[in-house]
């Protein structure tokens, strides 16, 4: 059994609806960030790192996206969410969630989460991050759109854990400033997601 600790509106969304895809077993924990649960003793007890997700397994605890949309799609290798065949394939499939994650993440993270880079009594520098933010973040869904979605899918006719990825982050796109106009294919692939079962069903779950 897996456990999956989320907040709604999170990251977290994208290794629920892998999970979802590859027919795992597992539970879910929601986290309330209005309580700043996340800080609490007994959640930093499984996560250190007072974030989410964090995925409890029989080995042990694993936080960081990336990490857990690959063990998701390696324990269940019938689905085929990777492409696990391929080293190459696979390293630019990673290479794609690794810039999910380090890049437009933090991005869009500069808009609400500025005590993270300078002290929360320094207005004026958290408010130019703030208005960064539609810039930073529109330039990472250009670069997406132009050059990084291969086809329908992330990594061209194949569904793969970075759909669920970058579907997650694009929940949030607009509230960053983006015009998604500058972005049909990105926007095309949003819509499209958000019409398979498995990614209503993690949405309905996480918003009970």
């Amino acid at each position: 059994m897996l456990t999956l600790y989320y907040a709604p509106h999170t990251c977290a969304l994208a290794t629920h609806i892998v999970l979802e895809e590859v027919g795992a077993d597992y539970s879910t924990v929601r986290i309330d960030f209005a309580t700043d649960e996340q800080r609490s003793p007994a959640y930093l007890k499984i996560n250190p790192k007072g974030r989410v997700p964090a995925l409890v397994t029989d080995r042990g605890v694993l936080t960081e996206t990336p990490a857990m949309l690959v063990f998701a799609a390696q324990s269940f290798p019938k689905a085929k969410l990777a492409p696990f065949d391929d080293p190459f394939v696979f390293a630019e499939a990673q290479a794609f969630n690794s810039y999910l994650c380090s890049t437009l993440h933090v991005a869009h993270a500069h808009r609400m989460r500025g005590p993270r880079w300078v002290d929360a009594g320094d207005a004026h520098s958290i408010a130019a991050m703030q208005r960064k933010v539609p810039e930073s973040v529109t330039a990472c869904y250009e670069l997406i759109e132009r050059g990084m979605l291969k086809g329908p899918w992330v990594m061209g006719e194949r569904y793969t854990i970075c759909d669920a990825y970058l579907f997650t982050l694009a929940q949030w796109l607009e509230a960053d400033g983006v015009d998604p106009g500058h972005i049909p294919r990105v926007i095309d692939h949003r819509r499209r997601m958000s019409e398979r079962v498995t990614v209503r069903k993690a949405i309905t779950q996480e918003l009970a």
